[in-house]
């Protein structure tokens, strides 16, 4: 099977956007499969042309569009609901849309033309309204849809420690791990994929002699498509009998990239993870760091005895004030920072306490939590969603913005413990919401420890425990 155009446009588009974060690539030229087709739809996808495109008017307008951003044709309203949600969770939507394989644009949470259209694809094929915005039944479709995708895989997000680089790595594909000159090897077991870091440090090292010398090296290696800008490179094409990509990042004398290898009868499998390694790649990741905490952050609490709220310690960092919605100021009792728990006190409320579960389950359970106000679909009821626990107490489905210290609850409807969401690194399409399963014996351990013993009124079921889930406010100066 020839090397389709279709993923040499995908490709190239996410590596300049990913390396660009400030510009957005056009949308997807239609190219008839030659390199020189494709090489036109990537000076399309470039935001500053090298030269200007001698195409139709039609393919012009859509150069300019990109110059411009990409979002001309986006109503104010959708921008502005966008703007409204963090951004963790604007890349983890984008993430997943590139899963789905309705999107190849730009992963970094910027939602212009091209991503706002893979949203409208998205809630087309799924027989939704095509608004372009997700509201929380649609979101958690779209994560559903991308998690087994990304299972069958394996995929994962990895440091690697021999070359620097974050690096996405389909686990299940490549599941042989070992040392290279420079950098690390995944393969499988027949060598039908392989993935390679590199990292070249020596002194007078420049990103276009390095671009250079892989267009032509190993022997058996033929170009069709390659790009380099200011600090990045890109290169695809036919290795011997086998296709290849090459995204590599520069700074300074040092250059760090990963090479990945894989049958052309195994195209089908590997180009759409392909795109994913692009927009996941990082070659300088110690140089990433995690977003701004906002001002005012909205968090999940449950009652766990009548005066003693837990939470979240991530969600109350760096707070000046933690205040009880509905009830008032809270003051810090306790707090686990290895379990990443905190233990507030409220005053003048009797508050409805959730019944503790024996240990922390596997499988399916339920989450209870209030939603951020400021995210798509926020409120101030509490609301119920599913997910399911893994042997490593992750949850399978992102929660929703304002999830973070929410009731996590068993098969009996006793509080089986919290929902931890980790604050993501914003250079990347990483997961977003992180989320895990704090159990309940931390709970607990913690309870005892401040003389918090089981409330008599304790509550049991998923429609009695929403009493005992408040919005905990976290103020920072």
């Amino acid at each position: 099977m020839r090397l389709a155009a279709a993923i040499l446009v995908s490709v190239g588009a996410i590596a300049l956007a990913t390396a660009e974060p400030a510009k957005q690539a056009a949308p997807k030229a239609e190219t008839k499969g030659t390199p020189k087709a494709e090489k036109k739809a990537e000076a399309k996808g470039d935001a500053k042309p090298a030269a200007p495109p001698t195409a139709t008017k039609a393919k012009a307008a859509a150069s300019k569009a990109a110059t411009k951003g990409d979002k001309g044709g986006v109503a104010k309203a959708i921008i502005d609901s966008y703007g409204a949600i963090p951004l963790a969770e604007r890349i983890a939507i984008q993430s997943d849309l590139v899963w789905t394989g309705d999107y190849n644009g730009l992963v970094n949470g910027e939602f212009a033309e091209r991503a706002v259209a893979a949203v409208k694809a998205f809630q087309k094929r799924n027989g939704g309204k095509e608004t372009g915005v997700l509201n929380q039944p649609e979101r958690a479709a779209l994560a559903a849809a991308a998690k087994p995708k990304q299972d069958a895989v394996g995929w994962r997000i990895v440091e690697d420690a021999a070359s620097g680089a974050r690096i996405g790595i389909p686990g299940k594909l490549v599941p042989q791990q070992s040392a290279i000159i420079g950098g690390t090897r995944w393969a499988s077991a027949r060598a039908e994929y392989s993935v390679e870091s590199f990292r070249i440090a020596q002194p007078g090292t420049t990103l276009a002699a390095v671009f250079e010398r892989m267009k032509k090296e190993p022997a058996g290696r033929k170009a069709d498509y390659s790009v380099m800008r200011d600090n990045f490179f890109v290169i695809s094409g036919l290795q011997n009998l086998k296709k290849f990509y090459v995204r590599a990042q520069a700074r300074g004398e040092e250059v760090r990239g990963v090479t990945v290898l894989y049958d052309q009868a195994m195209a089908g499998i590997m180009e759409p993870v392909v795109v994913a390694m692009s927009s996941a790649f990082l070659g300088f990741s110690a140089a990433a760091a995690p977003p701004p905490r906002r001002k005012v952050e909205y968090a999940s609490g449950v009652a766990v005895g009548t005066g003693e709220i837990i939470t979240s310690r991530e969600a109350l960092e760096g707070c000046h004030v933690v205040t009880v919605a509905g009830i008032g100021g809270a003051d810090r009792l306790a707090e686990d920072k290895a379990n990443g728990l905190v233990l507030l006190r409220v005053h003048g409320a009797s508050l409805k306490p959730a019944a503790l579960g024996a240990a922390a389950p596997k499988g399916e359970v339920t989450l209870l939590g209030i939603a951020d106000p400021q995210a798509q679909g926020g409120g101030s009821a509490v609301s119920a969603a599913r997910a399911r626990v893994s042997d490593a107490l992750a949850l399978d489905t992102p929660p929703a913005p304002g999830f973070d210290g929410a009731a996590v609850l068993d098969a009996q409807g006793k509080l089986a413990g919290l929902v931890s969401i980790k604050p993501a690194v914003v250079a990347g399409p990483a997961p977003a919401t992180n989320a895990a399963l704090t159990p309940v014996e931390a709970v607990r351990a913690l309870l005892d420890a401040q003389n918090v013993g089981p409330a008599p009124t304790a509550v049991t079921g998923t429609e009695a425990a929403k009493a005992a889930v408040v919005r905990v406010i976290c103020v920072r100066k």
